[in-house]
């Protein structure tokens, strides 16, 4: 397993097994884990398995000890107390499979909202789950929860609302928009209630506008920038709350509206708290109440505002095992493999198999190779890096240091948030470019088809909607012309299609206009790889079945069928080395090809979606966090 360490995405600070507070936090992997660390020292006080979830962006803990873990994939909430441990309570709604947030009430009852439904629900242990309904007719999402004086607060994705909710009956309210806010493209990301002031981050999963409304006035009253959340701090005893604000811990009084710095710095990309909360340490810089909280990769922040001490320490929790998305042979003949989620960058030697290299990154889409350069796209904002393996790695988006380093390595080439992209799906090697293909953002329909010239460090093409409200998954170059493969979903799941199958497309390079489109696969939803054989033909994937085209007839010529399945996934690659093709099929087998009689057979069966070829005729694919390699024989 090349690729493993610490993700957390929910936490909060409160009382852990002996009772005193503990930063709570939960980790990805299979299965997810609730993590309690000590603040004083940073120790793993506890690692609790959360059985069937992989992770969980929802933790909170209610007024009579318990803590909640609310998960994603099958939308299951979990209960931790002193007394029973973990207990899995299910899934509170059937129709919901992703449990975006959870928020203390009273007692022991806590608040939840979900997607795909857009739903929010109560669940008490006394009295089982209510299930207080879709919020919005128009929302697919509820985001972030807080609750306070018998008040519910939901924000939704974009475009962004906040509803206030009746706990006893159940009515609902929305708030306005806050006075010259544009909410489009925002979510209200991150919600949260202290000292009689609701928080609110429109943004995304990156620093954004935070605005405050005061609940007593039932008015908007202030605005601050560059917010990181995902979470501002309970109250001190001046009533005031800490947060991220522009790469640094800051102090807020929400009466009189003095933002104080702290001086402490938080920096990176993903610079947001992870649970963040008062705890008393018993240390001699830190007395009374120090501020503690945790960040995205295990570490763990302490502030004192006494004294003002501050502190970064690593803690004991785990890495975790993380999924592979891309794998590709590196212009030094390494292979390289990249993550879900987690993310991650490791660097394997191609004869050892042993990890040559591993660093922290952001999740991969694809992985090319292009002139002595690994070109990486990246999620979100379909970003694209290039990695040169000649130089020192220095990423100061994923291995921030308070000292300044060499140029960034991999460099960040260019993103397409702007054309509202999120997915990176396909890179190829182009002639003198590098083309890629994206998936759109949620709410959106129509990927982007992008050259990247790196001679001039430009953009030479970027175009969306090449094919109508179709996202570009699959991309392969020969003699000038690009050859895409299209998707008729979009980069989230939520979004829903217009179009009833996929398109293969033919793009000029040099003069920048398509030559022609068709369907090769009637009814298929994606065609998600495409491949070039030795004698020039066109091969791809489409559900369960593999197609050959002659791209100067424009038609398809050869059709194997491995399945009677439709789905999205799949890969295609040729060997050289064997004259073969090996296909990722549905996600239960390797497949082998042959392009000229048709004949194919299974290499290995089990759950794998990605694999390449690398130069030396081996093929590599994965299983979840397991690489693999296969050696063929020479024909």
């Amino acid at each position: 397993m090349p690729l493993q360490d610490v993700l957390l995405l929910g936490g909060t600070v409160a009382p852990g097994p002996d009772g005193t507070p503990v930063l709570w936090g939960a980790s990805s992997g299979a299965p997810a884990h609730l993590n309690a660390v000590d603040p004083a020292t940073g120790a793993a006080v506890a690692r609790l398995d959360l059985p069937g979830a992989a992770g969980a962006w929802a933790v909170d803990a209610t007024p009579d000890g318990s803590v909640y873990a609310g998960t994603y994939g099958d939308g299951r909430l979990y209960r931790w107390t002193r007394e029973s441990g973990v207990t899995d309570l299910g899934r509170p709604l059937a129709s919901e499979n992703f449990i975006w947030t959870v928020a203390a009430g009273q007692g022991a009852t806590v608040y939840g909202g979900t997607s795909p439904g857009g739903r929010l629900f109560a669940y008490d242990p006394a009295t089982g789950v209510r299930d207080y309904g879709k919020l919005s007719a128009t929302h697919s999402y509820v985001r972030s929860v807080a609750y306070a004086d018998g008040k519910i607060y939901a924000g939704t994705e974009n475009p962004a609302a906040l509803f206030e909710v009746d706990a006893a009956d159940g009515t609902v309210k929305r708030l306005p928009t806050p006075s010259g806010l544009d909410v489009t493209g925002k979510w209200a990301y991150d919600v949260n209630v202290a000292a009689g002031f609701v928080f609110v981050r429109f943004s995304d999963a990156f620093p954004g506008p935070l605005h405050v409304w005061d609940i007593a006035a039932g008015q908007w009253v202030d605005a601050l920038d560059a917010a990181h959340g995902l979470d501002v701090s309970p109250p001190d005893e001046q009533g005031r709350v800490y947060f991220v604000k522009a790469g640094e811990l800051v102090s807020y009084d929400p009466r009189t509206r003095a933002v104080t710095p702290t001086g402490m710095p938080v920096t990176g990309r993903v610079a947001n708290s992870r649970g963040i909360g008062w705890a008393e340490l018993g240390l001699p810089d830190y007395p009374g109440k120090s501020l503690v909280g945790l960040l995205w990769r295990g570490l763990m922040f302490r502030y004192n505002p006494q004294t003002g001490a501050k502190s970064f320490v690593q803690t004991g929790i785990q890495g975790e095992p993380i999924d592979i998305t891309a794998i590709a042979g590196g212009p030094d003949g390494r292979v390289y493999t990249g993550g879900f989620l987690n993310g991650g960058f490791a660097a394997l030697d191609a004869k050892t198999g042993k990890v040559a290299e591993f660093h922290t990154f952001s999740q991969s889409e694809a992985m090319t190779t292009h002139r002595g350069k690994l070109y990486v796209g990246a999620y979100p904002e379909a970003r694209v890096y290039a990695y040169d393996p000649e130089l020192p790695w220095h990423s100061p988006e994923y291995s921030p240091s308070p000292e300044p380093g060499p140029e960034a390595n991999p460099a960040r080439l260019f993103d397409l948030a702007a054309d509202k992209q999120i997915r990176p799906r396909a890179l190829v090697s182009a002639g003198r470019y590098v083309a890629a293909g994206t998936m759109p953002d949620l709410g959106q329909l129509g990927g982007v088809l992008a050259i990247w010239d790196p001679a001039t460090g430009k953009l030479k093409h970027a175009q969306r909607g090449v094919v109508q409200d179709q996202s570009i998954v699959s991309l392969a170059y020969r003699d000038g012309v690009l050859y895409g493969g299209t998707s008729i979903y979009s980069g989230q799941s939520a979004t829903p299609p217009t179009q009833p199958e996929a398109k293969l497309f033919a793009w000029s390079v040099k003069e920048d206009r398509l030559l022609w489109e068709f369907v090769p696969a009637p009814g298929k939803p994606a065609i998600p790889a495409l491949t070039f054989d030795d004698r020039g033909r066109l091969w791809g994937i489409a559900g369960g079945e593999v197609f050959g085209v002659n791209v100067a007839a424009r038609k398809v010529v050869s059709r194997v069928t491995l399945s009677t399945g439709s789905g999205a996934s799949g890969q295609l690659v040729f060997n050289p080395k064997d004259r073969l093709l090996y296909g990722a099929h549905a996600g239960t087998e390797v497949v082998t090809v042959s392009p000229r009689t048709g004949a194919k057979a299974v290499v290995k069966r089990g759950p794998v979606h990605h694999l390449a070829v690398h130069r030396s005729g081996d093929v590599y694919f994965a299983e979840g966090a397991k690489l693999f390699r296969y050696q063929p024989q020479s024909r």
